[in-house]
């Protein structure tokens, strides 16, 4: 016997009705953040949004999507077989129903009638071949981890399987069958990210550089990639061939790509953009005292941790004793109270609370000085040290990072007497060194896919994992992780999972900072923008009010 999931589900994302709105001067009337798309009698007037993407996006390929602006373009441009929908919610998208086994690890999705932007038939099997070619091991996307949850997915993309055993067959046009390797209560909501979108298979084929241009670029999302200026701008149009279609008010999307958030923010205050700061850029940090006290400025909380990643295979930082001496002499609350300014939290540990399952104190003290010297000082003599080697402290172009990274630097001369050189690069290329291993600390940060623990944690689950970056990995860890996987006891899974973050804490491959916040400002006629409690934004319940 088979059920209609949707039927019976309860949300899954409730964290993101839950948290709409959340934090500092959140209830400003003027936060869409809950799906309201009532607009007046329509004027005739073209309902255009001028938003700004910050940088250029890596990519428009969902398949290779990793980072918050490829994923604002994709989730514009596709749609999948899920949507998170503005009251938090996961209901059907492109499919029609779907129907789930009573052993919970095989699901059957009926498609809807659906085309592509260029007027061509989607079928299941576009959806069988995009999940393949995310697992192939020739097509090196580092989010293929997202579907290990599939019979067969991870062994393939690891070299050690089969393509045909992985649970993956379009039975026909309109029914695609996925089986999983156990139970996995989050799939539907997996299934509404990115990397499970599904991309044109005669596209792909014709043309390998199919989104890399506008003239090429094929979605089945609200929109379509009308041009793309690169480094410049890029125009999204309404998608006329999307199945829901009349549900999509905004006429087009245009995309400013401004690295500098004062300019962002002068341009919001001339008129020239309706959002500034987030999701997609930052509020410039000397402008956060202002809007907050007129008013203007709405803040939402994010399940999400901003930390350091540590190159734990270059010296110093192959030492768990260096590593977290310098994690434990930062001094959080002061870079939130005088920098970021968004009512963050300070993160001890690399979980959000939202999500947390273990140490709700967290696993060591903030700004830690003493501590810290000591560790610092056993650390380099097990390194057979006598002093810290030359330090730098890589971030992507931002005012926001830059001022963190300066103050975190003066925190480490001033606690552990140590020089640290700054090092920013452009977006593309500083993401594309990480990957590489070209750093000794490099600032990322992690917004969670889904809303559960294993998100953050099962990042670090394979030396050579997709977004590792720290080259840590430890047996028992692995196991844990693993051990989550398939237990169904929800108690039991939660525990093993809090003593998976104990080992990552205790070794300290990443220095957390804090929990972020979102923050912006917004044009009043601007309704409808859907920021979901994980900090994706979906533009398409958006409208502009006459």
């Amino acid at each position: 016997m088979k059920k209609n999931v949707f039927m019976l589900m309860s949300s899954i994302l409730v964290l993101g009705a839950a948290l709409a709105g959340c934090g500092g001067n959140s209830a400003a009337p003027s936060n869409n953040t809950n799906g309201n798309t009532a607009t007046p009698a329509d004027s005739g007037k073209p309902k255009v949004l001028r938003l700004n993407l910050h940088t250029e996006p890596p990519t428009a390929d969902p398949s290779l999507a990793e980072d918050s602006t490829s994923g604002a373009v994709t989730r514009a441009t596709f749609d999948g077989l899920t949507r998170v929908q503005p009251d938090g919610k996961v209901a059907p998208s492109v499919a029609d129903k779907v129907d789930v086994s009573d052993d919970l690890k095989t699901y059957t999705f009926t498609l809807k009638d659906t085309k592509w932007s260029n007027g061509e038939a989607l079928t299941a099997k576009d959806f069988e071949f995009t999940w393949k070619r995310v697992l192939d091991p020739k097509t090196a996307a580092n989010y293929a981890y997202q579907l290990y949850y599939i019979k067969g997915a991870e062994k393939y993309n690891k070299g050690e399987g089969k393509l045909e055993d992985v649970g993956i067959k379009a039975i026909d046009d309109k029914t695609l069958q996925v089986t999983l390797e156990n139970p996995t209560p989050f799939f539907l909501e997996l299934t509404a990210f990115y990397t499970y979108y599904p991309v044109s298979k005669a596209v792909v084929e014709k043309d390998a550089k199919w989104a890399t241009d506008a003239k090429t670029h094929v979605g089945n999302g609200p929109f379509k990639m009308e041009a793309w200026e690169h480094k410049s701008k890029m125009v999204l149009v309404k998608n006329d061939n999307y199945w829901d279609k009349d549900n999509v008010k905004l006429d087009k999307i245009e995309f400013s790509m401004v690295e500098d958030e004062n300019t962002e923010l002068s341009m919001f205050d001339n008129g020239e953009l309706d959002w500034a700061g987030k999701p997609l850029s930052d509020i410039p940090t000397d402008a956060m005292k202002p809007l907050k006290e007129n008013g203007t400025l709405q803040t939402q909380t994010t399940a999400g941790t901003y930390w350091y990643k540590f190159n734990t295979e270059k010296p110093p930082f192959n030492n768990v004793k260096v590593r977290k001496a310098f994690a434990y002499a930062i001094d959080r609350q002061s870079i939130i109270d005088n920098i970021t300014q968004g009512n963050q939290k300070p993160a001890m540990g690399a979980v959000p609370p939202s999500m947390a399952v273990g140490a709700p104190d967290g696993y060591f003290k903030d700004n830690d000085a003493e501590t810290a010297k000591t560790l610092l000082a056993e650390g380099l003599k097990e390194l057979g040290m006598d002093k810290v080697p030359p330090i730098t402290l890589s971030f992507n172009t931002s005012e926001g990072h830059k001022k963190i990274a300066e103050a975190i630097q003066d925190q480490w001369k001033k606690n552990l007497g140590v020089d640290v050189k700054l090092e920013n690069k452009e977006w593309k290329v500083y993401i594309e060194d990480l990957h590489q291993g070209n750093f000794q600390i490099g600032r990322m940060g992690w917004l969670g896919d889904f809303n559960d623990p294993i998100n953050f944690l099962e990042l670090f689950k394979d030396k050579k994992g997709g977004n590792n970056d720290t080259n840590w990995e430890n047996p028992k860890f692995k196991e844990l992780l693993t051990a989550s996987a398939s237990e169904k006891d929800a108690e039991k899974r939660k525990q093993i999972l809090a003593d998976a973050e104990k080992i990552f804490m205790d070794e300290m491959p990443v220095a957390p900072i804090y929990f972020y916040t979102s923050s912006w400002v917004q044009n009043p006629k601007v309704k409808g923008v859907f920021m979901d409690g994980l900090g994706f934004v979906d533009y398409k319940w958006a409208t502009i009010e006459e």
